[in-house]
């Protein structure tokens, strides 16, 4: 009998974990009867954090997805009146996305409901507990540098 790779373990961990969080915030979301999805709540949170309107592309990067995965989500929230095309003053072939007012107040009900499932996930946790896991997460998202995959 071979003894389980703690490695191994502690991943697992970490993907029912996270499966876990996903589940949860996307019923805080849905509690929240916005008709958004967890990924466009995530698209509009990072939209908030541009100074000004960026681009389709720079969406993409900041979210590490393909541009066309970005279009989808602008083309839902769009429809639902949350964010709006507008073209770029310096360059008309250019298109920017900005919030709209509905947006805005979306986006603060957003985080509520994040706050919110925030509380329950961490709610077994004492508040030295979340300390350690605070800086254990700013450890694992900081990284080591990539290695070439073992796959």
């Amino acid at each position: 009998m071979t003894t389980p790779d703690p490695d191994s373990l502690l991943a697992e961990q970490l993907l029912r974990f996270t499966r876990r969080v996903h589940r949860i915030q996307k019923r805080h979301i849905e509690q929240c009867g916005l008709g958004v999805t967890p990924a466009q709540s995530r698209l509009l949170r990072t939209l908030a954090h541009f100074g000004s309107p960026p681009r389709m592309a720079d969406l993409a990067e900041h979210l590490e997805v393909v541009p066309r995965a970005v279009t989808t989500l602008v083309d839902g929230l769009e429809a639902s009146g949350k964010v709006r095309r507008v073209p770029d003053p310096a360059n008309r072939r250019v298109i920017r996305i900005e919030l709209t007012d509905d947006g805005r107040k979306a986006l603060r009900e957003l985080r509520g409901a994040r706050r919110s499932a925030a509380e329950e996930i961490l709610a077994p946790l004492t508040g030295e507990q979340r300390e350690v896991l605070g800086d254990l997460l700013d450890t694992l998202v900081e990284g080591a540098p990539e290695r070439g995959s073992t796959c």
